[in-house]
């Protein structure tokens, strides 16, 4: 059952989430971490929960919150985004990119694009997945690092 992103409902509070993003390998760097930010937007928006309490320093200068448990960013060829993206949404929050997003500026021309599309031939830029940690792990197995 997939997770509800607002609450985690779904997850049992004593069993641990991972969050972990899976960016399209063919990318160039620029390409790549803009991916993964809008990825990143959309999981903190999904899952508040995950941005840990406020940072303080030694001037007692308050520093936003940042997720504690970290977010490792892996790399994939396109097929295995779309199985990931596949697999996962079945037992996770997944959020993906398709690649029509860094085609246009233009958000509705954006939406109009992928409305085009049909699933199975998206290509994904990136996808996040939140979960139980020990699914996604499964889930991610064997990827390295988006280097």
């Amino acid at each position: 059952m997939p997770l509800s992103p607002d609450t985690d409902a779904d997850v049992p509070p004593q069993e641990p989430l991972r969050c972990v993003i899976v960016v399209n390998q063919g990318l160039p760097p620029g390409k790549a971490a803009n991916a993964a930010a809008v990825v990143a937007l959309t999981l903190g928006q999904r899952h508040p929960a995950l941005v840990g309490a406020p940072l303080v320093d030694a001037d007692n200068t308050v520093h936003p919150g940042l997720i504690p448990v970290g977010i490792p960013i892996l790399a994939a060829p396109p097929t295995r985004l779309a199985t990931l993206r596949a697999q996962a949404a079945t037992q996770c929050d997944t959020v993906d990119f398709p690649a029509q997003g860094q085609r246009t500026n233009d958000y509705a021309e954006f939406r109009s694009q992928v409305a085009r599309a049909p699933t199975a031939e998206l290509v994904y830029l990136a996808v996040g997945v939140v979960g139980r940690k020990k699914l996604v792990s499964k889930l991610v197995s064997g990827l390295p690092l988006l280097a």
